[in-house]
């Protein structure tokens, strides 16, 4: 197995500046991305019909 490469101390820099400023960073919980692709839709929001007996659905 290749040993870890550190990231660049630039690299560590920037990431610590989005950090402190609250914005995503890759590989870390992004709690905005979870809200942003939970479903909306809940259970019993919408009816349905029901299928009638036979009709071959």
């Amino acid at each position: 197995m290749p040993p870890h490469l550190q990231d660049p101390p630039i690299y560590r820099d920037l990431l610590r500046a989005w950090a402190d400023r609250g914005r995503t960073l890759p590989g870390r919980h992004d709690p905005e991305w979870v809200r942003l692709v939970a479903p909306q839709v809940t259970t019993g929001q919408f009816s349905a019909f029901p299928d009638p007996r036979g009709d071959g659905r």
